[in-house]
């Protein structure tokens, strides 16, 4: 720092005085002769780094084990990556540069966590280790937000907290490699040829050592076969939630279709198949049989080999009943085992979180969904195979229980409020932690970016769910707490009310506390009647689905306008619903301290299997990390003919990203949209953050495939059926709008400030209310146009109008008011889609067929956007007769002219239609 202070503390963007201390590798490699000194001194710190990692795999190394071994890899192999960044800087080469250090921190978690596993019975050792271990991985999260910062928002001063935040990183990562020296006070290294004798002999610790050992999960021996268990588990609550999570999507493709109740609705009910257990002889069976019934659930992920979509509902309805039939009698049958029943319900939270992780992964769909097939990106044939392996395995062992019978009689909480609490607990899981970015919709309200982005920011939400599933198992008392019980209110009322960091804030709060809750809860309904606990506990579930359903669908459902937009009433019964468990808990908290010296033994309690599970969660955590580093955006988008100054704009209706055939329709809208070339995109029916949408965002897929920004447009909180806009230009601003809806369902409207090649440009994404209702439709009209007239920079509109041309509605839209002109008025085969303009030069125009994607065209504009000598002229009107000359295609450049390829017959079924060719204009 007293050599080059200024020049190691300049980054990017920002110098001094904003960015004032400098970062490790701006420090250790950017200049002389401060690299050559660190280099000298990193050389002679690599013999004592592989002394450590060989002394450590002597110490802990048997004939018996492997796991030594893969520790001693992972530290030579990260010993050596440190020697890559540290020798190859940014500044030498940036791209291997960050290949190293990424490798390094990704092999530090499993030498981190191996060396947890493998430390002698040391306590004071494992204390240590956990807590540097805990900083260390805890410093990453920060680490990573002012990065992003620093890096995609350009915040001053954000790298130098970078920058401590990345010292703190070198300094435990020292400190904990330093704690082996607590463990090597007793290791003595001979050196004699001893041909091998002694090689893998028993070590006889002493006595201080092995204080602590019996109540420590990571001091006891590593096994594959409990390991294996932990992941199959895991794995068959994956499969539960992915086949759960699948229901509502197959059951929404037919009144989607129907545009109204279809009665495939019916299936929603398949949940409720624990019922069946209040028949004696049907639960004796279900539970002696378990392997059997585990096996038939798998069915559910059969059906993507089923090309007719009932028969496919019909396949997912079944597969959804044996589901939640099995898990219900495996809940209820290791109930009195607490090791067995936390194992089992481990298994099914972390299931849901691997479920949320593979989600992110695929931006979110499930690889395993039955929308899903290689065509698309699914990996269903893989995902069967596997979980059929693990239900086999889930179902392998069975430990005995006793006095199970006796305990579940001799407890007073009821049955039916733990049934109320499961209903609610599931639906708050389902509804808000199965796929990372439902929550950051929840609170974004458009650019400029004032809260968390679903593809950066989604491992803040996988990060407290991680934190819930061990605050669960470690402190259940204190999770169930009515103080934490209010706590969680509260964020709920924060996620519900407030919007950007803060609302986020809530989210997490509500996130950490489901998930930690779920432990003792369904641990303790676990021991009651399991078709009282969990049929009506499904049932009241189903309830809940329907009620999410019925505040944005109200103008399609019967008693819809009682509910309508009350997602604050959701919330308030689900958080009272979840009470109702709290109570219990709190109730049987007290009856145990009454019956205490009265209770019969129970069978062991043998907490090693947490460390698995808690091993498999942070293998699942470090896959998120690395799909979330494949995923950051990187921000330099282009248009697709910038030298012309041109910017191709498209309108769709996609219909909620299922096609024809009920198959996810992402990436063959992708294709259709590269095809067009189309600069700038409005998508409507794009609010797919529901249960029975299944919790997805096609805009993610969309905008980093084809390298765009994307605004969501109203949240799912809105209760609107969506509007998105996706562009190659900068989103300079947006704000969100809900259009005067007094009878029928709310129109959403997106209005942006986009940066086109250095002039501000509107942009108007809209979705009017249906044809039912035109008093809804004139409000909606003069509402939009009002807002089309506030703004006298060029404007494009990318809507949804229900309105012929040159009728009623259209005469306020295209009006002195608004400023705007129909792209062609002459097209007079349009009622739903429509694109005006206004200060731009509109310089062609083109409709393309569906194909079999959805049940809308896509429309598509082009114009050309004036430089500043030229703007005035199309600010203001211009003579019809003008405006609209039409011409040929070779009278224009090559950068106005439409894609070749899809004239004639096209590609893949899209084709110019209607007029079959594009057409093009003077003005």
């Amino acid at each position: 720092m007293s050599l080059h202070y200024h020049k190691i503390v300049q980054n990017e963007w920002f110098g001094y005085p904003e960015e004032w201390f400098p970062s490790v590798s701006a420090t250790i490699g950017d200049r002389y002769p401060e690299r050559s000194f660190f280099m000298l001194f990193i050389a002679v710190t690599s013999g004592p780094r592989f002394a450590l990692v060989g002394l450590w795999y002597l110490l802990t190394a048997t004939s018996k084990r492997s796991l030594p071994k893969i520790v001693a890899y992972f530290g030579v192999f990260r010993t050596f990556t440190c020697g890559g960044w540290t020798y190859v800087t940014s500044t030498d080469n940036h791209d291997w540069h960050d290949i190293f250090m990424i490798s390094y921190l990704v092999a530090t978690i499993p030498w981190m966590f191996g060396c947890l596993l493998l430390s002698p019975a040391n306590a004071k050792a494992i204390q240590y280790r956990k807590y540097i271990a805990s900083a260390f991985f805890g410093t990453i999260v920060p680490l990573v937000y002012f990065f992003i910062q620093h890096k995609v928002h350009r915040v001053p001063g954000a790298y130098t907290i970078y920058a401590f935040f990345e010292w703190a990183l070198v300094l435990f990562d020292v400190a904990f490699d330093a704690i082996t020296a607590l463990d090597f006070e007793t290791f003595e290294l001979i050196i004699k040829d001893n041909k091998g004798i002694s090689k893998g002999a028993p070590r006889v610790p002493s006595p201080e050592s092995e204080k602590g050992k019996a109540s420590d999960a990571f001091a006891t021996r590593f096994f594959w076969s409990e390991a294996l268990d932990a992941a199959a588990g895991v794995y068959h609550g994956f499969a539960f939630w992915s086949v759960l999570t699948s229901l509502g999507l197959t059951v929404w493709y037919f009144p989607l279709w129907h545009m109204g109740i279809s009665g495939y609705e019916a299936f929603v009910m398949s949940t409720i198949s624990p019922l069946l257990l209040v028949v004696p002889p049907i639960r004796i069976l279900v539970i002696r049989h378990q392997r059997v019934f585990h096996l038939l659930s798998v069915a559910g992920l059969t059906a993507y080999r089923v090309s007719d979509p009932v028969y496919r509902l019909f396949t997912i309805g079944f597969g959804v009943s044996m589901q939640c039939l099995s898990w219900a009698a495996t809940f209820y049958s290791d109930a009195t085992n607490k090791g067995q029943i936390e194992s089992r319900i481990l298994a099914f939270i972390i299931g849901l979180l691997m479920s949320s992780i593979a989600k992110f992964a695929w931006h979110s769909n499930n690889p395993i969904w039955p929308i899903m097939h290689a065509e698309n990106g699914g990996w269903n044939s893989t995902g069967l195979v596997l979980a059929i392996l693990a239900a086999l395995r889930f179902t392998n062992k069975r430990y005995a229980s006793n006095g199970g019978e006796l305990e579940r009689q001799n407890t007073s909480e009821s049955a039916v409020l733990y049934a109320f609490s499961f209903g609610g607990l599931l639906f708050a899981l389902h509804s808000l932690l199965s796929d990372t970015s439902t929550m950051i919709l929840w609170v974004w309200e458009g650019f400029p970016v004032r809260g968390p982005l679903s593809n950066v920011h989604a491992y803040y939400t996988i990060f407290v769910m991680t934190g819930g599933i061990v605050l669960g198992v470690s402190r259940p008392r204190l999770v169930s707490s009515w103080p934490v019980f209010v706590m969680a209110s509260v964020g709920a009322a924060v996620l519900t009310l407030c919007s950007h960091w803060f609302g986020f804030y809530g989210a997490l709060v509500l996130a950490a506390y489901l998930v930690a809750l779920s432990i003792p809860l369904i641990s303790s309904a676990s021991k009651k009647s399991p078709a009282l606990t969990f049929g009506l506990g499904f049932f009241v579930y189903n309830f809940m689905v329907l009620f999410h359903v019925w505040v944005v669908a109200y103008a399609f459902v019967p008693g819809g306008p009682f509910v309508r937009e009350h997602t604050d009433w959701i919330m308030t019964v689900t958080m009272l619903l979840i009470g109702c468990g709290v109570f219990n808990l709190n109730k049987n908290r007290i009856g145990m301290q009454h019956r205490k010296s009265d209770r019969r033994p129970t069978a062991t309690f043998p907490s090693r299997h947490r460390k698995y599970y808690f091993g498999v969660t942070g293998l699942l955590n470090l896959v998120f990390l690395c799909a979330a580093f494949m995923r950051f955006p990187s921000n330099d988008y282009e248009p697709y003919h910038a030298d012309g100054r041109v910017i191709t704009a498209g309108i769709w209706t996609i219909h909620f990203s299922l096609d024809n055939d009920m198959w996810s329709s992402e990436r063959r809208m992708r294709d259709l949209i590269k095809d067009a070339e189309l600069d700038v995109v409005g998508l409507l029916e794009s609010d797919l953050q529901r249960i029975i949408m299944g919790n997805r965002d096609t805009t993610q897929y969309l905008a980093e495939d084809l390298g765009m920004y994307v605004d969501y447009g109203p949240g799912p909180n809105k209760h609107t059926w969506g509007a998105a806009l996706l562009s190659k230009f900068p989103i300079v601003n947006s704000t969100h709008h809900l259009l005067p809806s007094p009878v029928g369902e709310l129109a959403p409207a997106i209005h942006a400030t986009l940066d086109v090649y250095g002039t501000l440009v509107d942009v108007f994404v809209f979705h009017s209310g249906q044809e039912e209702d035109p008093e809804d439709r004139r409000l909606q009209s003069e509402y939009l146009a009002k807002l089309m007239g506030s703004t006298n920079r060029p404007s494009v509109l990318l809507s949804y109008l229900v309105t012929k041309p040159l009728e009623g509605n259209y005469n306020t839209y295209v009006s002195a008011t608004s400023g705007m002109h129909d792209v062609d008025p002459t097209d007079w085969d349009r009622w739903c889609e429509y694109i005006l303009f206004k200060g731009l030069q509109r310089v062609g125009y083109a409709r393309i067929s569906r194909s079999t994607i959805t049940d809308t065209e896509l429309q598509v504009a082009k114009f050309v956007v004036p430089d500043s000598a030229e703007r005035s002229k199309y600010l203001f009107d211009v003579e019809k007769d003008t405006r609209n000359h039409r011409v040929a295609e070779h009278e224009v450049p090559e950068s106005w002219r439409f894609p070749a390829l899809l004239r004639g017959n096209g590609v893949r079924g899209h084709r110019y239609h209607v007029f079959d060719e594009p057409r093009y204009f003077m003005y």
